[in-house]
């Protein structure tokens, strides 16, 4: 069923009129810098913003402080309490909001255009002259409290912070992205002031732009918008780091029935040549839902679980691959020796040639639907820059993937996949797993 629909969807977006999807490098009078695709069809602007740094550069005993800061950008700035600010917001549909990642402080804007002088003035009152007013700071504190109590009661987060704990000991990739209830009672309205003045700043910053605007309308945008951020940002240094995979297990014992498992080991960085052969590889190992090898042995011919995934994850200073899935304990076991088989496989013999173009039809048929609306493309055109692939990727991914061959495929296979390395985090009580 999965590859009819496939097909069929296929079939009808090559029965679409085609869309260039151009990509404008625009520069304000000021400097300030912006990727964007001019969308004319309807009155929508979405912007996405990232600036480098994020929670692993949080400080030691501090940890959640980004997490906190992303929580309170829009609950005031400038002469706007947070009522106020989220008031012009609401009454504008303006949508505004911000996230914290391990390597990156992000933002997104939508807006309709006949509001976007307001929303790029609300985002410059956000960035440069956030309030960090002390109610707001207790309630989204307080959110985040609750946040973390909850995930200390579920398995997934659980294995999760466990396995990135036996994989980075001593480097910040290790440590809780949301902080713990310690740290975050710790953070003060200070260190949050401190945060913003020392991050926030022009040289930081990442911009990706689409929708209803011209390049000549943006310039003065940029500029009256990001022109009052410091010109250089407060330096943060986060080690580079080889992940400990050493084939170990650790277990989290909780008196659950099913024991909820994340695995994986080194990976490859997104700036490797062989990257597009790896992400074939992941597709066809535990990438692809229902048609990936992982899918098949654990769940469709066994039952063993509901889902097994894997996925490939270039962090700035590792990279990682990391996998995971939920067996009954008394199982457990099974889906674990699947699993090592299935990499043990991977690296002895590779995919098929059947396998490789299968997972290139997909990769490359569904990628016009991720640029399904101004906002995905925003967000494209931050990750491009990020990761330095050329203002010209959108038109050259495919092509990419199509360049992978058979024997490249079985090069890469060869040294991605490292069954005995794979490190294993186990939150249950796991028969016959110690």
């Amino acid at each position: 069923m999965r590859r009819l629909l496939l097909a069929f969807t296929l079939l009808i977006l090559a029965t679409l009129p085609a869309r260039a999807v151009t990509v404008h490098r625009v520069v304000s009078p000021g400097g300030i810098e912006a990727w964007l695709v001019e969308d004319h069809s309807n009155p929508i602007l979405s912007l996405s913003l990232s600036f480098r740094g994020g929670t692993s550069s949080d400080p030691v005993g501090r940890e959640g402080l980004a997490t906190l800061v992303s929580g309170l950008l829009d609950e005031g700035a400038g002469d706007l309490d947070s009522l106020a600010f989220q008031t012009r917001l609401e009454d504008l549909s303006i949508q505004m909001s911000f996230d914290s990642g391990r390597d990156s402080f992000g933002g997104t804007l939508k807006t309709l255009t006949e509001n976007r002088d307001t929303a790029f003035d609300l985002l410059r009152l956000a960035l440069t002259k956030p309030r960090f007013d002390a109610d707001p700071v207790e309630r989204i504190r307080s959110q985040i409290v609750s946040a973390l109590k909850r995930q200390d009661e579920d398995p997934q987060t659980i294995a999760s912070k466990a396995w990135f704990r036996a994989l980075f000991p001593d480097h910040p990739y290790g440590r809780p992205e949301d902080g713990t209830l310690a740290s975050v009672a710790r953070i003060t309205i200070a260190d949050l002031k401190a945060f913003a003045a020392g991050r926030f700043a022009r040289d930081n910053l990442i911009l990706g732009i689409a929708g209803d605007i011209t390049a000549e309308a943006l310039k003065p945008l940029l500029d009256s918008t990001f022109g009052g951020l410091p010109a250089k940002s407060v330096p943060v240094t986060v080690a580079d780091a080889a992940p400990v995979t050493k084939g170990s297990v650790v277990v989290v014992d909780r008196d659950i029935p099913q024991s909820v498992a994340v695995f994986g080991h080194g990976g490859m960085k997104r700036s490797d040549p062989d990257f597009y052969a790896a992400y074939l590889l992941n597709y066809i190992v535990g990438g692809g839902g229902f048609s990936s090898r992982l899918m098949t042995e654990v769940r469709e011919k066994r039952g063993l679980a509901y889902s097994v995934y894997s996925y490939l994850s270039p962090l700035d200073h590792a990279a990682v691959y990391v996998g995971g899935v939920a067996t009954r304990n008394d199982r457990f076991a099974d889906s674990l020796g699947l699993v090592r088989a299935e990499w043990t496989r991977m690296a002895e013999s590779g995919p098929s040639e059947k396998e490789l173009q299968d997972a290139k039809t997909y990769l490359t048929g569904s990628w016009p639907l991720q640029l399904d609306g101004t906002g995905p493309i925003a967000g494209i055109l931050v990750a491009i820059q990020r990761d330095d692939l050329g203002i010209d990727y959108l038109d050259k991914r495919n092509e990419y993937m199509e360049r992978v061959t058979l024997d490249d495929a079985r090069r890469v296979a060869r040294t991605l996949f490292a069954p005995e390395s794979l490190t294993t985090a186990v939150v249950g009580r796991p028969a016959g797993v110690r």
